[in-house]
């Protein structure tokens, strides 16, 4: 079967409503919305080539206007609301700007495949050059791991990034 440009919903019951903050060690992700503006429009355009490097994928091509992430983080916040996909601006617990992580259903960030099928979610996560510097990459995975098995009902994780600590 051809699985290109098909997108497999996330698999939620319908008693799920996802927190709107999590927290692991000192990191503390909250669900991002237009209030994460100026911080993510910063930590996105310092980090470009990190973001590339350990993320991968094709965004960002190029540093992003705070017009531009608006309507972004708005998606987002829309998304999120909906249970179509989850996305958190992640702080550490003096309210420095850390990155951010998501839970994308199967298909939006790689082409779906037969073997991407058995997977529930695509987790990806990206971290400004300072946090990276102070060890926040590794323990954003761990703090993913964590949460994915405490806070959501999803058994099959899929961790997309192209570095995967």
């Amino acid at each position: 079967m051809d699985y290109t440009n098909l997108v497999k919903k996330l698999p939620l019951p319908p008693w799920f409503s996802a927190r709107r903050t999590l927290t692991y060690e000192d990191v503390v992700a909250r669900a991002i919305s237009r209030a994460d503006l100026r911080d993510d429009v910063r930590g996105i355009n310092a980090s470009l080539e990190l973001i590339r490097r350990t993320r991968g994928g094709a965004w960002p091509a190029e540093p992003v206007t705070e017009e531009f992430n608006f309507v972004d983080l708005v998606w987002h916040e829309l998304e999120f609301r909906d249970g179509i996909s989850y996305t958190y601006a992640l702080y550490d617990t003096g309210g420095a700007y850390l990155g951010c992580c998501y839970l994308y259903p199967m298909g939006r960030r790689k082409e779906l495949t037969e073997e991407l099928l058995a997977y529930d979610v695509d987790v990806s996560w990206w971290v400004t050059p300072e946090a990276y510097d102070r060890g926040y990459y590794e323990k954003v995975y761990r703090a993913l791991q964590r949460w994915l098995a405490e806070e959501f009902p999803f058994g099959e994780p899929y961790y997309s990034n192209a570095r995967i600590p």
